[in-house]
């Protein structure tokens, strides 16, 4: 079976970071052409710089754009296809929160959280949904839930509650768009990355933590 993405476009959120900049190395690698979302322009220039120094027949373009900005959005979405004609695989990777006490969590705060982590990756799935539903290819939209959204998840009870809301959507969104545009999500375990640092503590939190694991570590982006 042909696994190569040769003439398919990826884009992917928060590609500029753990397990997102990994995902745009791994699509680069099987021939897509990657377009990385991040905020921030430098960490974007950057990624884009070290993905075009790997061995792969892909090719990549590096776009600001505030996920929870639906201007911002549409702004992205033309850039992207004028570079690349359209978008055949979509990653909403861009989310996370700091450890927070459920007690004293402002309410800003926890808007926040869900815009980020629920809001976001569903109005991105609409805009780019719509790019999908007309072309003649299939297209897929990969949701990065978590753990945290099939359990409880203390000192980040928005964040839990948005990646719950998330496989939630995922199942609603398949039913309604399939077969043309498949809608998954992946729910990712322990990985240790720049943003879960600040939940798992020092290397002796992380190490007790990877002793509880029948593979003795915490996952790595690139798994």
């Amino acid at each position: 079976m042909d696994t190569s993405l040769s003439g398919k476009t990826a884009l992917i959120t928060g590609g500029s970071l753990g397990l997102g900049l990994a995902m745009a190395k791994s699509f680069y690698a099987e021939g897509a052409r990657v377009a990385v979302i991040a905020r921030r322009q430098e960490p974007i220039d950057q990624t884009v710089e070290e993905i075009k120094a790997l061995q792969g027949d892909g090719s990549v373009l590096g776009v600001s754009c505030d996920v929870t900005d639906i201007a911002s959005l549409e702004q992205m979405h033309v850039e992207v296809t004028d570079e690349f004609g359209g978008i055949d695989i979509l990653v909403n990777n861009a989310g996370g929160a700091p450890p927070a006490d459920s007690a004293t969590a402002g309410e800003k705060f926890t808007r926040s959280i869900v815009d980020l982590n629920l809001i976001a990756p569903i109005v991105f799935s609409q805009t780019a949904g719509t790019l999908m539903r007309s072309s003649s290819n299939s297209s897929v939209i990969i949701n990065i839930s978590s753990i945290s959204g099939m359990r409880p998840n203390p000192y980040g009870v928005a964040y839990g509650a948005s990646k719950a809301g998330i496989i939630n959507a995922t199942e609603t969104l398949a039913l309604e768009w399939g077969p043309q545009i498949r809608v998954v999500s992946i729910s990712a375990g322990l990985v240790l990355t720049e943003e879960s640092r600040s939940f798992y503590g020092d290397d002796e939190s992380v190490e007790r933590i990877a002793s509880t694991i029948p593979l003795g570590r915490l996952g790595k982006p690139q798994d």
